[in-house]
């Protein structure tokens, strides 16, 4: 708490996120302002809980050519939604268009994310995504099954390198599922470069990202040759 009192930013931070007026549902006017909680951000979309409703929402920002995105986990961004929010993609139900940049607010953690986070949890309801495998074709989606899920893994997480091309995995187990996913988590990849090694597990794992991964933010691409993927796009403390 003494924190908060010599910090006005920190303080002015958790006056907003606890004074946001709440609503039932996410706020889909044209043009209006929206704040969200940063839960994984790549170039095609950032994941947010939105501060008003507490429900997942996923970002389109038009981030420039040759700009990487450079929000991180518990980031507080404002975004103003675009005049279409082009609500009609069926294989990603949450997605909503903002129409800049956002603005980083600020960082917020502590008991009220962690309650979020295990609200958000996504229960055991057959195969991630209600298919198996890495990918399925983007005309079987009809907008009945969320494109985001928030998993806590049973085992786990895992982080491996492929020696044939570079890329960064993430492994986990999942009511029984050996699930294997491309990681598009940036600070993870990093931490894994930095280490040299081809996997990290436990404390090990830790210790490079700096806290212990406690959730896997999964989530379905655009499509790609007609296929939607999933792929890992954030490995998330507690809170």
């Amino acid at each position: 708490m003494a924190l908060f009192n010599r910090d006005a930013s920190t303080r002015a931070i958790k006056r907003l996120v606890e004074q946001m007026p709440q609503r039932s549902t996410v706020d889909l006017s044209p043009n209006s302002t929206v704040y969200g909680l940063v839960l994984g951000s790549t170039n095609e979309m950032t994941t947010v809980v939105d501060l008003a409703s507490q429900a997942i929402v996923r970002w389109r920002i038009p981030w420039p050519v040759d700009f990487e995105t450079d929000l991180a986990v518990f980031d507080v961004v404002e975004g103003k939604l675009a005049s279409d929010v082009e609500r009609n993609d069926l294989a990603q139900p949450e997605a909503v268009t903002v129409v800049d940049l956002p603005r980083r607010l600020g960082t917020y953690r502590g008991r009220r994310v962690r309650r979020w986070l295990e609200q958000l949890t996504s229960p055991a309801d057959g195969p991630l995504f209600g298919f198996r495998g890495p990918s399925a074709p983007y005309w079987e989606f009809r907008g009945e099954r969320p494109s985001v899920a928030l998993i806590a893994a049973d085992r786990g997480p895992q982080l491996l390198r492929r020696h044939d091309d570079g890329s960064t995995w993430v492994r986990f187990g999942w009511y029984g599922d050996d699930v294997w996913l491309l990681c598009e988590d940036a600070h993870a990849i990093r931490a894994m470069e930095a280490t040299r090694r081809m996997s990290l597990a436990g404390k090990d794992l830790a210790s490079a990202l700096g806290f212990r991964p406690t959730y896997v933010l999964t989530t379905l691409s655009m499509p790609i040759d007609g296929h939607c993927y999933k792929s890992c796009t954030g490995l998330l403390p507690r809170g």
